[in-house]
């Protein structure tokens, strides 16, 4: 299973890749995972160039092919003015409209105070909602006093165990479906090979009546007439 990080802190060391490395380790814990991580902070000045020439450079091209073919998503912003901080927004604004659909999704904050942790239910959740992914229940919001507090460490864990569940439960529907449609696709092939044998049988069958004497001409082309053919396939 592909796991990509999406962290949209800004300082080193950041609280929010903390927070992102804590979530991603968890839920290793719960799924095989093979982890990547992107950045923001690195693509700033590519997300700004791709507004204004609608073409993204080569690291921004890479974290969005990354984003798009992922099998699960854990999404961490820092708060910035009790929403989601800009450069967050516009990867997102960048990455196409469609890459996200029915792909499972954590999200997750960071921020000064705890009076902001209902960002995760009224930005983010509404954010990837829109975007039609699968946001798992548990969002995790870790405030400057939560690091080394009671209750971040369940909370992780919880919502990890929540999308490493979700990306084994969607990633066997989605081989179940593959098989399916080879299956189907197997019997339709086999379908048509039938059906060429019985028109060859019943085109050998009555070739030899309705068209003896036409194709031993020396003009293959002769127009049969339809008594003649009609009489042909008369007992």
């Amino acid at each position: 299973m592909k796991l990509v990080v999406v962290s949209a802190g800004l300082s080193v060391p950041s609280s929010t890749r903390l927070l992102a490395d804590r979530l991603a380790a968890a839920t290793g814990r719960y799924t095989s995972v093979d982890l990547q991580v992107v950045e923001l902070r690195d693509l700033a000045v590519e997300i700004a160039h791709n507004f204004t020439s609608g073409f993204p450079g080569r690291a921004l091209s890479a974290a969005l092919e990354a984003v798009t073919e992922a099998d699960g998503l854990i999404v961490v912003t820092p708060v910035f003015s009790a929403s989601y901080s800009g450069l967050f927004k516009s990867f997102f604004d960048v990455l196409d409209q469609d890459a996200l659909t029915g792909k499972p999704v954590l999200i997750a904050a960071t921020g000064g105070s705890a009076r902001h942790s209902l960002v995760l239910e009224h930005a983010l959740r509404p954010l990837f909602a829109y975007l039609r992914a699968v946001v798992v229940p548990t969002a995790v919001y870790a405030a400057s006093e939560d690091w080394g507090a009671e209750g971040l460490a369940e909370r992780i864990d919880r919502a990890a165990g929540e999308l490493g569940r979700l990306m084994e439960g969607l990633g066997a529907g989605a081989g179940a479906v593959r098989r399916a449609d080879a299956a189907d696709t197997a019997d339709a092939a086999e379908r048509a090979d039938a059906s060429v044998a019985v028109d060859t049988d019943t085109a050998a069958a009555i070739a030899p009546r309705a068209l003896d004497g036409a194709l031993a001409s020396a003009d293959r082309f002769t127009v049969i007439p339809f008594e003649q053919q009609l009489a042909a396939l008369r007992p």
